[in-house]
């Protein structure tokens, strides 16, 4: 309430009724009923004592609700939109929203049970993970019509004995061609995706044993010096039915560290690899291989 408000309210002076008093000379009428007596008017002090209340009240009831719209604003807010409040990003990148291909009529897909090839049918080109936002693309990678030749993919290894003992092993296991990817970020971290795709999932397991083994990778890299398992990857969820295979550089490394996966999935051979000058970081790295295999599931 407003102090025009309580002003408003408050008894008026007292007033003289209409006519007067009456005389002794004229007839006396019947006395009427008479109406109460107003309340005397209170004092001046106790008028400004209300009238500060009034004004005290109205203004704790505009704070509440001034109060009560800024926590509600709060909580519909997102922690990031608050200041102070905004969490740290954990290194994940920004990738777009996945989609698999389609499949050509009446094909399964490559884990379902009527499928005991485990054979992708879809195109392989478009199951390679595209690049988070803001990178840069890799366009050594793309090859002719999307497919990358051998002598590309033996490029990744160090060793010129081992490239050649993977070219004929390739050869021999009847590789039918190689989809690849790749792209930098802003940070400096590059990323290389190879799916080779061969006849049967039986080949694929035999090459992975191989190429992939327990505790260390079988070939080493251009750019490595020492890999060890990646003992935190193997604890990690895993969206598809197949086997996958992380390795990290240990110190001490060269210029810059090196990640590299394998994935066994049916008929195709992922392998994926990051380098990133000083240190490759594991949440991008775990992220990429994830999603990867996401969409060879």
């Amino acid at each position: 309430m407003t102090e025009q408000q309580a002003q408003a309210v408050e008894p008026g002076p007292e007033t003289t009724p209409a006519g007067g008093l009456a005389t002794a000379e004229a007839p006396v009428p019947p006395a009427p009923e008479q109406a109460p007596a107003p309340e005397p008017a209170a004092p001046a002090k106790d008028r400004r004592v209300l009238r500060a209340v009034l004004r005290w009240t109205a203004a704790v009831v505009v704070f509440a609700a001034v109060g009560a719209g800024t926590a509600y604003g709060i909580a519909g807010m997102e922690r990031t939109d608050v200041p102070g409040l905004a969490t740290e990003s954990d290194g994940r990148w920004d990738y777009p929203t996945l989609t698999r291909p389609p499949l050509p009529s009446g094909s399964p897909r490559p884990f379902a049970e009527e499928n005991a090839a485990e054979a992708h049918y879809a195109d392989l080109r478009a199951l390679l993970l595209p690049a988070p936002a803001g990178a840069t693309d890799d366009r050594a990678l793309r090859g002719d019509d999307g497919w990358l030749p051998t002598k590309d993919f033996l490029k990744e290894f160090a060793d010129d004995d081992e490239r050649a003992d993977l070219r004929q092993m390739l050869k021999d296991d009847g590789l039918r061609h190689i989809a690849a990817r790749g792209w930098t970020t802003e940070d400096g971290t590059s990323t290389r995706i190879y799916l080779l795709r061969f006849d049967t999932s039986v080949i694929v397991d035999d090459l992975a044993a191989r190429m992939a083994p327990f505790g260390a990778p079988g070939y080493q890299l251009r750019g490595t010096e020492t890999s060890v398992a990646d003992e935190g990857f193997a604890n990690l969820p895993w969206p598809g039915d197949f086997p996958r295979w992380a390795y990290t550089e240990s110190k001490p490394y060269g210029a810059e560290q090196v990640r590299q996966a394998y994935l066994g999935a049916g008929d195709v051979l992922a392998v994926i690899v990051q380098s990133r000058k000083g240190t490759a970081a594991s949440v991008p790295f775990r992220q990429t291989v994830t999603l990867q295999g996401q969409l060879l599931g």
